[in-house]
């Protein structure tokens, strides 16, 4: 067939090379901001805070026109560019001298990291086969927890030392790379356009999918999980449980570590849109174990008993984590028609910067407010969530439109470019 792409043998690992370059600096990011916004920036707590969900709120409203324009303009070009701005953005925090100039910079980074993040994900899809994007998937995450381990020990070292000129490294180092990640990107082959929208048919045709929308707020919620260990968790432990501190160390390098060894694995048994539906069902039920577990932590008496129960939850957690994330790409992917995958990608991906917008509010609210009957109340809401999956991809197939769902993928896939 004419025009036809053949994407080289290599295109996963530069799609992973990519995130890898640009995890490496994000990892150092997650660990400094804070400190560095309120001891170097001069931001108080509140301020820092609010001007965070802001730019969140942003980027959940930047994210379909962001993927529509991947889709319009190809995906490789869009995410190059993003992936720039993005750099460009975490610069501007290092010239945020006042809280409007920080929501300013809060707010472009919010719209380009959900912007690139729905860019990458139709580049993926447009490169990969339908058989192989989950797969392809879990070894993009399992290669991006490795590199956010890394520069979080990075991180460490900064905080460490405890100077303005270690935190300005810090953010120097995560605007470069995201520019070694565009130059990485530029490796793989352009895509071309989608054609328009037929007369008649909206051009963000996903914000009328009703059943895509319903699908998409069912794994906002199973996405609450991604608050707990990093923020709900410790000030579980230290308001309610009588464990050592170190505890939340050591549970953030097992979440880490698990994802990294067992993703791919894991992501062997979706292979469909049933199975998909499956893996998330089970996520949500082990979800809900998992906050069983740490709601019964704080009922040890004995600080290392304590720590053991706490680690049991944790695996539970992670297990969750390993089965609903598979679940959660093959549906985003299956579900999406082949020529929009750029705007439904930045829809379904909202649910990310939902979930960091309003996650820790909820959650810290429910668990750390109520106590144990906030961690049964959260698990209800994760095996709630994970029932009503499976019912809701179903309507969402009857609703699609015959031959609209995957032509252009399958075409690539003759093309026979999975390694």
């Amino acid at each position: 067939m004419a025009g036809r792409i053949i994407p080289p043998p290599g295109t996963p690992r530069v799609l992973a090379l990519a995130q890898l370059a640009n995890s490496f600096g994000d990892g150092a990011y997650y660990v400094c901001s804070a400190l560095y916004f309120t001891r170097v920036a001069g931001l108080s707590p509140e301020q820092v805070g609010f001007g965070l969900t802001l730019g969140w709120a942003a980027g959940f409203a930047a994210g379909v026109p962001l993927g529509h324009l991947a889709d319009r303009r190809g995906p490789r070009g869009v995410a190059v560019l993003l992936a720039v701005a993005t750099g460009a953005a975490v610069a501007g925090f290092l010239l945020a001298g006042s809280f409007g100039a920080f929501v300013v910079a809060a707010c472009l980074y919010g719209c380009c990291q959900c912007g690139l993040a729905a860019a990458r994900q139709a580049l993926l899809a447009a490169l990969v086969g339908p058989g192989e994007r989950t797969r392809v998937r879990a070894y993009l995450q399992a290669t991006v927890n490795a590199g956010l381990a890394v520069g979080a020990a990075l991180g460490g070292l900064a905080l460490y030392a405890g100077t303005r000129e270690a935190y300005l490294a810090v953010f120097a180092m995560d605007a470069a790379s995201f520019l070694v990640a565009a130059l990485v990107l530029l490796r793989l082959p352009a895509v071309p356009p989608a054609p328009p929208a037929p007369p008649g048919e909206p051009a963000l045709a996903v914000l009328r999918d009703r059943p895509y929308a319903l699908v998409t707020l069912l794994n906002t919620v199973m996405l609450l999980y991604m608050p707990m260990l990093s923020l709900v968790v410790p000030l579980w432990i230290a308001q309610h449980t009588r464990a050592p501190g170190w505890t939340v160390s050591a549970l953030l390098v097992l979440n880490t570590t698990g994802v990294v060894l067992f993703q791919v694995r894991t992501a062997r048994r979706v292979t469909g849109l049933a199975s998909a539906a499956r893996s998330v069902r089970r996520a949500g039920a082990t979800m809900l174990a998992s906050c069983a577990v740490f709601a019964l932590s704080a009922a040890v008496p004995s600080a290392w008993a304590a720590g053991a129960v706490l680690v049991v939850a944790a695996c539970l957690q992670v297990a969750g984590e390993l089965m609903q994330a598979p679940g959660a790409w093959e549906i985003g992917f299956g579900l999406a028609p082949a020529d929009r995958q750029g705007q439904y990608q930045g829809f379904y991906g909202a649910g990310t910067a939902v979930a960091r917008m309003l996650g820790p509010l909820l959650l810290t609210t429910m668990v750390v407010g109520w106590g144990a009957p906030g961690w049964f109340a959260l698990g209800g809401l994760f095996l709630l969530a994970g029932l009503a999956t499976g019912p809701a991809v179903r309507w969402a197939e009857r609703a699609r439109p015959a031959g609209r769902a995957r032509p252009a993928a399958v075409r690539l896939t003759d093309a026979g470019e999975v390694p």
